[in-house]
């Protein structure tokens, strides 16, 4: 196989120690630029319109450049080391596992006999990022800025995609399809297949997602997610042992949660208490507001479900990777109806504000996590 050997520049001007940092600290600059736009204009006025645009664009650019161009490091993007090895063990003859990720194992194997690695991992952050965009493109064509910024402050979004790399992408695929439940559900199915053939624990969401068309009683929603606490409380190792069994079809999966059977992990009240903060969002929206929104509650819904299931089980080992099944629609929670209807007054500042305190918590969390 012919393979093109011309290597993409990386940006290896920076210092690995302060990559990460300097991510945060752009972002957050960007979120107060974005706080001073909202300040300024009401909402409805073409500047609005023409920033959606320009700023997006701009936004999506840096963020392929410095998330798709960074140098390879297994010890600061941890699980990118992995990656690279098993690019160049495809590039050596490895093949493709049916046992596997199969989309991603093909995608890898494809790459690694046309490409070069740093191609590879630029292309692997184009379909972590670029869904996104157009996702929030779909939702809301008037503010998709706004939808996209929150979506690039959640928690673990720099994580997943210089970290966790392929369930990040399998995630964006999954926001993806959900953007076109109401505009063409061929490209919604089709986009959930390519979700779960990145990353076979997207079964969870997506079985959530499924069942919001059958159950659709908000209340009973509520409720369940409070009943999870208390089943966690005091039955987590049996739920543990349970979904182990399950596996969702993953070895990984079972590994990862059998793990957290005998592991004395305590209650992540903290943890909880995070996931609770767009419920408490919701709640206000449906119930104080009035806002009414069948897609909102499915998407709501599907939050509800996949965060219940993680509650259960938050005492296994590397229970973040589960809580990231439900934490990436979390953006999507808290942002869409202050993005699609008009639901209080002086709104386009409650947009600006919203998105700076959304990041706030994730900004403080990378400091917190550097200096303790």
């Amino acid at each position: 196989m012919l393979i093109f050997y011309n290597r993409y520049k990386m940006i290896d001007f920076i210092p690995l120690e302060y990559y990460t940092e300097l991510y945060y600290q752009f972002i957050m600059v960007v979120c107060l630029f974005t706080l001073l736009h909202t300040y300024m204009l009401k909402g409805d006025e073409d500047l609005v319109y023409n920033f959606n645009n320009i700023a997006s664009s701009l936004l999506l650019i840096v963020l392929l450049l410095f998330i798709g161009l960074r140098p390879i490091s297994g010890k600061y993007f941890a699980d990118m080391g992995t990656y690279a090895e098993t690019f160049f063990q495809f590039q050596n003859g490895k093949e493709i596992s049916t046992e596997g990720d199969i989309f991603f194992e093909i995608f890898l194997k494809i790459s690694s006999s046309y490409l070069s690695v740093d191609a590879f991992f630029f292309i692997c952050a184009f379909i972590y990022i670029v869904p996104l965009l157009v996702a929030s493109k779909n939702w809301f064509p008037k503010y998709y800025f706004f939808s996209f910024l929150l979506l690039i402050t959640s928690l673990s979004f720099f994580a997943y995609g210089t970290n966790g790399i392929r369930n990040g992408m399998a995630t964006s695929l999954f926001i993806l399809a959900l953007s076109y439940a109401n505009i063409n559900r061929t490209k919604m199915v089709l986009f959930f297949l390519f979700s779960v053939s990145f990353h076979k624990s997207m079964m969870l969401p997506l079985l959530a997602y499924s069942v919001t068309y059958f159950f659709k009683d908000t209340v009973k929603y509520y409720a369940f997610w409070f009943i999870s606490i208390l089943l966690s409380l005091t039955m987590g190792s049996f739920w543990i042992m349970l979904f182990s069994s399950i596996g969702f079809g993953d070895d990984r999966f079972t590994n990862y949660v059998a793990a957290g059977s005998n592991s004395g992990t305590s209650f992540r009240f903290d943890f909880v208490l995070y996931s609770c903060a767009p419920l408490v969002l919701a709640y206000i929206y449906i119930f104080k507001r009035g806002f009414i929104s069948e897609e909102y509650n499915r998407l709501l819904h599907t939050y509800i479900v996949a965060n219940a299931f993680w509650i259960m089980i938050i005492r296994a080992s590397f229970s973040n990777r589960f809580a990231y099944l439900s934490w990436f629609l979390m953006a999507i929670i808290v942002g869409y109806p202050l993005l699609k209807e008009l639901i209080f007054e002086k709104q386009f500042k409650r947009v600006g504000l919203t998105v700076l305190f959304y990041y706030c918590f994730t900004f403080g969390m990378f400091y917190y996590y550097q200096f303790r």
